[in-house]
Parts: structure tokens; C-alpha cells; sequence
């Protein structure tokens, strides 16, 4: 029988283990006494990273099927979705640019509400439910101006959900475990387009029709209600933070949880003064760098929001248009999880987002360049290869010693890098097609300047690196806390 979060406040604190706070002032060999000694604490670890690890898990399942809520439009188009609705011209686009809008509005409130909650998991669970009404609500709209009210709407619910994993992913692990993690949760980008496209592919084609309903109405109306029906495991499956109470962990395997972030550079324990955070994060130049340079990288994605319609180009049925969308995005997943497990063991940020990128820009350049159908769906494959979990990463870990200022900022970096998905929908207008020559010169003026502007924000973590490390030479201090690179 698991204990009860009472039985377990009560356990931790009778325990012999010394208190958070004795520990956090004790000497480093005192604390692998209290965890066993110094092979005591690495089995201990790694019996909290399995268990923290089981949780990630449960947490891509969520991404996953919020990602399908999100992109199941793009295949639904090639299904009637238009004509069903009446649309035409760029309402297609809007369609896809208002779901940001309602992103870009809650980010930042919702970040630093949930910063300051001491039941995340229920808050989050809540949003994820909501999702999963909007993605229903979407699949009995009757007009253009019902379908994007939902998608409006699925844009607010869903903001909550991916900056706010990824901080609640920073509480728990190291900079050095983070990116691995937050690409296993963020690979359900990845996976949803792949088998997002298989699953739709499916149910349009065996559901069309059945009860009167076509077949993309059956596609949102199935992923909505599983996602609802995840919602209410996630109450149960989405771990708090550290500070609170977790029942799934023994005594010494939660104080362990608490010192290694605290090690790493990690949280102040303090209350968190949400308008001073906000106010520093908003006046931190480098915070701008990063957000204008995730913003390009997220223009130059856009192109997967309109996947399936270039697998159209190359002239097959809309079945077999849509079979063609997995195999570069399965690729594309077993490509981001070595660069992000890479990028972990290496301590290295900068490479692992910018070789992928390039490597992205010269898909771009062969689809502009040629009509073969064997070259632009090689092009696909080289597009597909930009990481964003490793950038994604790198913002967590440039916000290190307040969970407050972390919030805040993961929330206004990824508030303004998805406007850039508000103004690239429209990098795909249809009488652009079939080759999208300017479209792909778009997406690769995008990248270019996010090179640029990486490029200058590793510069400027040298630079902070450097003053640290001589302010330390100067008052012979033993070696502190380093930017990634």
C-alpha cells in the first residue's frame, strides 16, 4: 500500500536523515554519509532517476497526443476539411495562425501561476482536459468561424502545457540530464507527425461517412476523447515539485531529489517575488537573443504545420500523400534523441542545434530547386532534422538559481518565439504551389539569421563564463556554477 502524503510528511519528518537545510550546510562528505556513502549515492540515484524517468514518460504520452490535437488539421485538409467548412483563399492559414495567437496570450501568466502552485500536476491535468473539449469542439464545428473559435481556444489551453513540463522537468534534473529528457517529451513533435499521419490516414479513410460524419470529423472527435480520458491519469501520473510532498518516493530518495538540483546551480528556496522576476527576465538582453532566435528557428519549421500538402505536390492520392509523411519524421526522431543525448554527455549546446540546422537549410535549397519527386522527398528527410529540444534545453539552463525567473523566463521565450508560427502560416499560401520556391527562400532567410543570433548568444555566455571565472581567480573562490556552451 503506498503511504499517504501525511504518512510520508510524518515519515520524513521522524527519519534520522538529517533536514534539507542541515544538509545543504554540511560538508560533501557528510552527504554521501547521510545517502549511504559516496556507492550509496549513486545506486540511490539511480533508482530516483527510474522513477522520475517513468514519469517522463507518462509525460510524452500527454505531449503526444497534444500534438496530434494541434496538427491532425494539417492531414484533415487533404480530407474535405475546406470544403466541408467553405472555406477559401488563406482562411486555411488563419485557421493554422490563430491556434499561436491563443499560445502566445497565456504562456507567461500561466508560467508564473504555475511557479508559484504546489500542485502542478493538477493544474496541468486541467488544461490537458480542456484540450481535449477543444479538439471535439473542433470536430463538430459546422462553419469556418466555429472551427477557429476552437482552435482558438485549443491555443489557450495547450500554452499551459509545454513551457510548463519543461519547468516542471528543471526542477527535478540536472542541466547535464535535461536535454535527453525534454527530448524524450518533446519528440512527440516528432512522433505525431509520423504516426499522427498513419492514425489520420486510418480513420479517414474507415470512418468516412459512418453515422453521417466525415471521416476528419472522426479524426478529431477520437484524439480529443483519448486525450480526455488521459487527462485524468495525468492527475495521478504528473509528479509535483520537489518541495512538495511525493508519496512515490522514500525518504532518502527525496532529499536526494532536492540536493542534486541545489548542487547543480539549481533553486533558491526562498519565496519567489514573481514581479521582480518578471521585471529582470523582461530586462535581460540575453533573453531577447534567445527568444527572437527560437522565434526564426520556429518560422523555419513551418513548414511541418503544412506537411502532408507538399507530400501532395509530389502527385499521389491523398491516402498515400499522407502514408508518405512518416517515414522522414520517424527518421527525424531517432536522429533528435542521439543529438540530444549527445548534447547531455558532451555539456555542449550550440553545435548540436546548429549542424542539425544546417543540415535543414540544405533541404530547403534542393525542394526550391527541383520538381524530381525523388529529391524533394530526400528534401523532406533533410528538413525534418532540425532540434529544437536542444534549444529548448538551453533556455532552462540559462535561467539556473530561481525556479521563479526560470518560469518566467521559459514562458516570455516561448511566448515570443511562437509568434513566429503567427506570421509563417502564412510562408505557405496555396497559390505559391506546387514547388513553394518562396516559400523554402523564407524559411531559410529564418534560419540564417537564428545562426546568427545563436552564434551571438554563446558569445555572450563566454564572455559571463570568463568575468566568473576571473572574479574567482581574484578572490580565490573554488570553482562556481558555468553556463553551458
Amino acid at each position: 500500500m503506498q503511504p499517504s502524503p501525511e504518512d510520508h510528511n510524518r515519515l520524513l519528518e521522524s527519519s534520522v536523515i538529517p533536514s534539507y537545510d542541515s544538509i545543504c550546510i554540511s560538508p560533501v562528505d557528510d552527504l554521501d554519509e547521510v545517502f549511504g556513502g559516496a556507492d550509496g549515492r549513486k545506486i540511490l540515484e539511480k533508482q530516483l532517476l527510474r522513477k522520475l524517468d517513468r514519469r517522463v514518460a507518462f509525460l510524452l504520452l500527454v505531449s503526444i497526443m497534444n500534438s496530434l490535437d494541434r496538427h491532425n488539421v494539417a492531414a484533415a485538409r487533404l480530407r474535405g476539411l475546406e470544403n466541408d467548412l467553405h472555406m477559401s483563399g488563406t482562411q486555411f492559414n488563419t485557421l493554422i495562425s490563430t491556434f499561436y495567437v491563443g499560445y502566445v496570450l497565456t504562456q507567461v501568466p500561466s508560467n508564473i501561476f504555475l511557479s508559484s502552485m504546489q500542485r502542478p500536476s493538477l493544474y496541468l491535468s486541467v488544461c490537458v482536459f480542456l484540450l481535449g473539449v477543444c479538439s471535439l469542439a473542433t470536430g463538430i464545428s459546422q462553419t469556418f468561424v466555429g472551427a477557429l473559435t476552437s482552435r482558438f481556444f485549443l491555443g489557450l489551453c495547450e500554452a499551459a502545457w509545454n513551457p510548463g513540463a519543461t519547468f516542471l522537468l528543471s526542477k527535478w534534473f540536472k542541466r547535464s540530464e535535461l536535454a535527453w529528457r525534454i527530448a524524450i517529451m518533446m519528440c512527440a513533435r516528432t512522433v505525431s507527425y509520423a504516426f499522427g499521419a498513419l492514425i489520420a490516414s486510418v480513420v479517414m479513410e474507415m470512418a468516412d461517412g459512418v453515422f453521417g460524419f466525415a471521416g476528419w470529423r472522426w479524426l478529431f472527435l477520437l484524439e480529443g476523447s483519448v486525450t480526455i480520458i488521459i487527462a485524468v491519469f495525468a492527475i495521478f501520473a504528473i509528479p509535483d515539485y520537489p518541495s512538495s510532498s511525493a508519496s512515490w518516493l522514500t525518504p532518502e530518495e527525496h532529499l536526494l531529489s532536492l540536493r542534486r538540483v541545489e548542487e547543480d546551480g539549481g533553486d533558491s528556496l526562498q519565496q519567489d517575488q514573481q514581479v521582480s522576476d518578471l521585471i529582470e527576465v523582461l530586462l535581460d538582453r540575453r533573453v531577447w537573443l534567445l527568444s527572437i532566435a527560437l522565434l526564426c528557428l520556429y518560422a523555419a519549421c513551418s513548414f511541418s504545420n503544412f506537411f502532408p500538402t507538399l507530400t501532395a505536390t509530389m502527385g499521389y492520392s491523398p491516402t498515400v500523400s499522407l502514408l508518405l509523411c512518416a517515414p522522414p519524421w520517424i527518421f527525424s526522431t531517432m536522429t533528435n534523441f542521439a543529438v540530444s543525448w549527445h548534447s547531455d554527455m558532451s555539456r555542449e549546446r550550440f553545435w548540436h542545434i546548429c549542424i542539425p540546422l544546417m543540415i535543414g537549410i540544405t533541404g530547403f535549397v534542393l525542394a526550391m530547386n527541383t520538381m524530381n519527386t525523388v529529391v524533394r522527398y530526400l528534401s523532406l528527410f533533410l528538413m525534418t532534422q532540425i532540434n529544437m529540444e536542444v534549444l529548448i534545453a538551453w533556455v532552462s539552463n540559462s535561467f539556473p538559481h530561481s525556479s521563479g525567473k526560470r518560469a518566467v523566463g521559459i514562458a516570455i521565450v516561448n511566448s515570443v518565439a511562437m509568434m513566429g508560427n503567427i506570421g509563417a502560416s502564412y510562408f505557405w499560401p496555396s497559390s505559391w504551389g506546387p514547388s513553394y520556391s518562396r516559400s523554402y527562400l523564407l524559411c531559410i532567410l529564418a534560419a540564417v539569421v537564428a545562426l546568427v543570433l545563436l552564434r551571438r548568444y554563446r558569445s555572450s555566455l563566454e564572455e559571463a563564463n570568463k568575468a566568473a571565472e576571473e572574479e574567482e581567480r581574484l578572490k580565490g573562490l573554488p570553482v562556481g556554477f558555468r553556463y553551458l556552451l
